[in-house]
Formats: C-alpha cells, structure tokens, sequence
C-alpha cells in the first residue's frame, strides 16, 4: 500500500512538473495574430492630383492654318472678271456724244463743229473744290498749247448763268464755259460724278476719260493721246 502512493505521488508530481514546462513554454511563443476585421482603419494617404495633359508643341501638329482671308489659296477655276474701268465707262475709243450747249455770255457750243480740233471737255460745278482746283490749271495747259488748235471746254452742269459768270470771272480763267441747265449732256456722256473729263482728238474719237480730282501729271497724259507728236509736260 505504502509503494502505490509512492508511486501515485510520484506521477502526479511529474504531471505537475510537465504542466509547468508547458506553460513555461507557451510565454515564450509570439501571441495570436491580430485579425485584419479588428484592425484600426488607416487614414488613406492623400491623393496625388493627376496632372494635367500638356498639349504637343505646335510643330508635332504640323503647320498652322491661318485665319486670315489673305492667307487662303485663291479659288480654282477662271480668273475674276476685272471690273469695269474707267476706258470702258466713259467710251474711250469710241465717237464722242452730241454736245450742243449755250454758251456762257452768249452763243452755242457745238463739238461737231469743233471737228478737226483736239478738244478736252470738263464736266463741272462752281460748287465741286476739285473743279476749283482743276481749272486754273486747265486754263495753263490751254494757253501753253493753243498753236496746236487745243480747244478747253468747261460745261457747268444745272447751275444759273449768272454765277457760273461770276465764278469764272473771280478764278480769272477766260475759257469758254458750257451750260448744261437741265443735265442732258451729263447724262449723255455718262458723267454721272463731278468733275469728270475727256480727251477727244481731232477725228471726234474720245482718246482718254478721268474722273475729277486728278493733278498735271494725269491732265498731260490726256492731253497727250489728243495731240500726236507733242511733248506734253505737266
């Protein structure tokens, strides 16, 4: 009896014994992982802003198109018609109107019978400041070539006789001066802005036309289509 409690005791004292190497052991082994659900959330890290495209550099887009009209190829096909000009407008080449008109202080001009004569005809007005400038001048190229029989003929359009009289006489210019009271002639001539002039040579065939304005540059050079084999000079 007194060797089986010996025994007894001996076994309970080695399970004891184990027990405590056992929990000696388990102190030392890492505890239980942590499950992620149990976790403390993390603050998400800040967003990084994507950034924005930087477009190509214009030569990797090829050429750049201007929007200027100037800048675009002409249209294809035939050339623009050119607008009329002044040649075509006030019949150059072609035989000069009638011009049957009074005269100022008297009298009548007639073109035809000016036929053989190189004849400059002027379409004015006292009112026109291009007509006051032109005249005087007008009067100059008169009188340096009357040896070639040039006649200059004024023709004021619808104004009274007394102050175109009037007119001439303050310029000083002593030409002879047309009236064209009701704008026929005007009319005939197609002189519809003022001043306007032709050149007509000896035939009775308009040689040159200028609308009004012009200076001695461009009254020589009519002039010069009505007198053949003259030097005309401003």
């Amino acid at each position: 009896m007194g060797s089986k409690t010996a025994i007894a005791a001996g076994l309970l004292a080695g399970v004891i014994v184990g027990g405590l190497v056992v929990g000696g052991l388990l102190a030392f082994l890492p505890g239980p992982a942590v499950s992620e659900s149990t976790q403390a959330p993390t603050p998400p890290a800040a967003a990084t802003p994507t950034p924005t495209a930087t477009p190509p550099a214009a030569a990797s887009q090829g050429p750049a198109v201007s929007a200027s009209p100037s800048a675009q190829a002409p249209p294809s096909g035939p050339a623009a018609t050119s607008p009329t000009s002044t040649a075509d407008a006030f019949g150059v080449g072609e035989p000069a109107p009638s011009l049957v008109v009074p005269k100022v202080g008297g009298g009548t001009i007639d073109l035809a019978s000016l036929k053989g004569k190189p004849v400059w005809i002027n379409f004015m007005a006292t009112w026109c400041p291009p007509c006051v400038d032109e005249l005087p001048l007008m009067a100059g190229f008169a009188a340096r070539y009357a040896d070639t029989g040039l006649v200059v003929i004024p023709v004021d359009v619808r104004e009274d006789e007394a102050a175109v009289a009037a007119f001439f006489k303050g310029l000083g210019v002593g030409l002879p001066v047309g009236l064209d009271k009701d704008g026929a002639a005007q009319s005939a001539w197609g002189a519809v802005a003022l001043p306007v002039h032709f050149w007509v040579d000896k035939g009775g065939i308009v040689r040159d036309a200028a609308l009004g304005g012009i200076g001695p540059d461009v009254m020589a050079t009519g002039l010069g289509t009505i007198l053949p084999g003259v030097t005309v000079t401003p």
